[in-house]
């Protein structure tokens, strides 16, 4: 099955593909390794999903801005790629959380991206991953994502 097929199965919608919001490559291609800059959430309205988690959002409402997070991160390594079948791996995951001082559970928000990439690649989606917390990140989204993944010869 193809991971378009599977995206269909899952009755995932890719969202469109932002454009970059600096001066930066969203993917870069080295051998065959692909480093993909850090990805925000875009609503399906393609609104920024903004708040800091322990203040105006909450654990749950962090994860799935994550989730929301692997959704534009798959349409930008699509767009990128030609095909996220060209994906043999998901190799390692850096999650920055905005969240409040006393905030301890970013792990639980940045499952909310895992399982996505788990429900779409996979074992293959399963990776290597840090999550950490951040006094502030771009534009004040919850949730910023980068990631590394291994492509097919």
């Amino acid at each position: 099955m193809s991971i378009d097929d599977r995206l269909i199965s899952l009755g995932i919608q890719l969202p469109p593909t932002p454009a970059p919001g600096g001066i930066y490559t969203p993917v870069v291609v080295v051998d065959n390794m692909a480093y993909v800059s850090g990805q925000v959430p875009y609503g399906p309205d393609g609104k920024l999903v903004t708040g800091r988690i322990g203040a105006e959002m909450t654990e749950e409402e962090g994860a799935a801005a994550a989730r929301i997070v692997a959704f534009t991160m798959l349409a930008t390594i699509k767009a990128s790629l030609g095909s996220l079948d060209r994906v043999k791996r998901v190799v390692k995951v850096l999650g920055f959380v905005n969240c409040t001082p006393d905030f301890q559970k970013h792990p639980a928000v940045m499952n909310g991206f895992s399982n996505t990439m788990i429900e779409v690649f996979g074992d293959s989606g399963r990776a290597a991953r840090s999550a950490v917390g951040m006094g502030s990140l771009p534009f004040n989204v919850p949730v910023e994502v980068e990631a590394v993944l291994e492509l097919h010869s």
